[in-house]
């Protein structure tokens, strides 16, 4: 850890061990004398990030927001995007000030038992992760290519071997294929939204907010699934270590640098994830809404209407191409965060392809008996399960980074602003409450 850091930060239990991801920590170079040239090194971790947002769960609420109520709840995911900016930027800071991810700030933080509670939740929440882009993919291939759910969610388990391949090649490709592969998908629906036309000035109004989204109980619902399905658990477990992998200056000028660019990394990826969400709901909103299709939250069924109402084949196969791409870029981003979390809360270590093997089977065993069992209809209900289990751990992450960040002890002179610190745990408070009511009302059936 930085040696002037660890002066200040005398807050831990107990001392740092290994770095955070050590087998990639401080692999890219942050040599460059121009400004400008610092500030594109840190480019990369923001986008594996900004991923996470994009999950088929984000797909299903922006698919019905748009094909339900048009563009009204645009406001809704600027205002999930705005929370996010800020809780990542929390992420980077306690990343490098600390020298921690977010797993070993808790395993230095609080006594082993709650230590060792706190690492079943995270890994309960990443094998939620994992099942989602299991279902999303395969719905991906089926929609595509036509192949069978079935044989779909177990061709999904050969991704190990991407992954193997590309952490061979270093950090910096894989960054390089996650941000590839997010402009495949910005590609896409941009296609598909000049194919829908959308009513542009309806599209600038629905980013204002409006009163409806408070008085109108089913508008309200929606914009509650979409605010509370906004941060993903594993992301900020995830951040907290990919941006240790640069190499910067350890002087406190260098770190201040270091925070704020990689501050800014994140947000600009985020801002590229609202405009991602943002699309889908304006595509939904152009294509569906108004047509009488009435409110579309299913994959299968958005890919099934495309073609009709847009008038051309090649609408729903860019829809079907996005999704996988999604999904592939889950996968990498997953794998990642499963590495950070075993490693750091327990100092268990794998060679990531198996730990990638190991979590990926547990997703597909449930996948493949419900998909097997009850096909389309029970893998979506699956789907629905999963956001919910990371709905009940959220709180177990969001609560800890909060609090390590605005611990003078433990950051030192990296401390986070106090206005940061308020906004965030007004924003964690707001995203805990409504993913509490979203679980109480899966349960309840309202």
């Amino acid at each position: 850890m930085l040696d002037h850091v660890t002066k200040n930060a005398d807050g831990w239990r107990n001392p740092r061990g290994e770095p955070a991801l050590s087998d990639v920590h401080g692999s890219v170079p942050v040599s460059h004398r121009s400004k400008i040239g610092r500030m594109f090194a840190f480019i990369g971790p923001g986008y594996l990030v900004a991923t996470g947002y994009m999950d088929p769960g984000n797909w299903a609420t922006s698919l019905a927001g748009g094909s339900r109520f048009g563009y009204a709840l645009l406001f809704v995911a600027l205002l999930s995007n705005v929370i996010a900016i800020l809780l990542q930027a929390l992420c980077s800071r306690l990343g490098v000030a600390s020298g921690r991810d977010l797993a070993q700030a808790c395993r230095d933080s609080f006594p082993r038992p709650v230590s060792f509670v706190l690492w079943i939740l995270a890994e309960f929440a990443i094998c939620a992760t994992d099942l989602a882009e299991v279902i999303g993919t395969a719905i991906g291939l089926n929609l595509l290519f036509g192949i069978p759910l079935e044989l779909g969610v177990i061709i999904t388990a050969l991704d190990v071997f991407l992954i193997l391949g590309l952490q061979k090649l270093g950090f910096r490709f894989v960054e390089a294929l996650v941000i590839a592969l997010l402009a495949v998908i910005a590609a896409c629906f941009f296609v598909q939204i000049g194919l829908a036309d959308p009513d542009w000035g309806a599209v600038i109004r629905g980013f204002a907010p409006t009163t409806e989204i408070v008085t109108n109980p089913d508008m309200l619902y929606l914009a509650l699934g979409i605010l509370g399905a906004t941060v993903m658990p594993h992301n900020l477990y995830l951040h907290s270590a990919i941006v240790q992998t640069r190499k910067h200056d350890t002087s406190e000028r260098g770190i201040r640098e270091a925070i704020r660019f990689a501050t800014w990394d994140s947000t600009f990826a985020l801002m590229f994830a609202l405009t991602i969400n943002a699309s889908i709901l304006i595509l939904a909103a152009a294509a569906f809404h108004g047509n009488g299709s009435g409110e579309v939250a299913d994959l299968g069924k958005a890919h099934e209407l495309l073609n009709p109402l847009l008038g051309s084949s090649l609408a729903p196969t860019l829809f079907a191409v996005a999704l996988i791409c999604c999904g592939l870029n889950s996968t990498v981003t997953a794998t990642i965060a499963g590495q950070a979390v075993m490693e750091g809360f327990i100092h268990i270590k794998l060679q990531p392809w198996l730990r990638r093997l190991i979590t990926r089977c547990i997703a597909i065993v449930p996948a493949a008996i419900v998909t097997i069992a009850y096909g389309e209809q029970g893998a979506g209900t699956l789907l629905i399960l999963s956001q919910v289990v990371l709905s009940l751990q959220l709180p177990f992450a969001i609560v800890p980074l909060v609090m390590f960040t605005a611990d003078k002890r433990k950051m030192g002179a990296f401390v986070a602003p106090r206005w940061q610190t308020i906004g965030a745990s007004a924003a964690s408070i707001l995203i805990i409450t409504l993913n509490i009511k979203l679980v109480v009302d899966f349960f309840t059936g309202a």
